[in-house]
């Protein structure tokens, strides 16, 4: 199937392969949701959604805790998210999402990668309009009736259901995220992960030697500790 495919298989377990790195990281998720919404998880639903994927990440819930307590006092450090745009080797378009309390270092570092590893920086706009903001939300497939799951969830801004081995992946636009997060929660389904994905409108078809260039961007691009995701329209199947 191709080194691409594997990679696709591989790349979310290496991705989060750091505890330490994935808790920093769900950390800046709650002070972010925090300073948007509020610390009350009840009439904060990107709160919600940070402590589940806590949940999910089995970061104790002592350290939620403490992350939110921090994220409310005086004292809170202030993070912005922030996108770059780029190139990857092969005219593969990146898509660099971020969460840093110092742009200047971030988009020094972000920069260095794409040049060092024979990729490019981009304006603002260059590759955004080929990808689609989309929400992702996983349940377990057992006990349910996807047809029948389908149809009460419409209203709430489903846009597609589909089964992947035992869960169910549910999708839906960017600005349904919160409705929909809410349907679940009214139809009592307990969420096993759930996260903002950008899909490309289109897929570039590589080599395997061309996509071991893309993979070792990608990689070296994910291990910066103010990258949260990347995305991009190599075609992985």
């Amino acid at each position: 199937m191709g080194r691409a495919f594997e990679y696709r298989k591989e790349r979310k377990m290496k991705r989060w392969a750091s505890m330490a790195k994935t808790f920093t990281r769900i950390g800046r998720e709650i002070a972010i949701a925090v300073r948007d919404g509020g610390p009350d998880p009840e009439y904060n639903p990107r709160l919600r959604l940070a402590i589940q994927n806590a949940k999910a990440a089995n970061m104790p819930k002592t350290n939620v805790e403490n992350a939110i307590k921090k994220a409310s006092s005086k004292d809170a450090e202030s993070y912005e998210e922030l996108v770059y745009e780029g190139y990857a080797p092969h005219g593969v378009a990146l898509m660099v999402e971020t969460a840093t309390d110092n742009p200047t270092r971030t988009v020094a570092s972000v920069r260095h990668i794409f040049s060092k590893y024979g990729g490019s920086l981009g304006v603002s706009g260059s590759v955004d309009y080929m990808f689609s903001r989309k929400g992702i939300f996983k349940i377990a497939k057992e006990g349910q009736d996807p047809e029948e799951l389908e149809l009460g969830l419409i209203d709430y801004g489903l846009e597609e259901l589909r089964v992947d081995g035992d869960q169910l992946i549910l999708q839906c636009e960017f600005e349904d995220f919160g409705n929909l997060q809410k349907g679940l929660e009214e139809f009592d389904l307990e969420l096993k992960e759930s996260e903002l994905i950008r899909i490309p409108g289109h897929y570039k078809d590589l080599e395997d030697s061309e996509v071991e260039d893309v993979i070792k961007l990608i990689e070296k691009m994910e291990e910066d500790e103010d990258v949260t995701n990347v995305f991009h329209n190599m075609n992985e199947e």
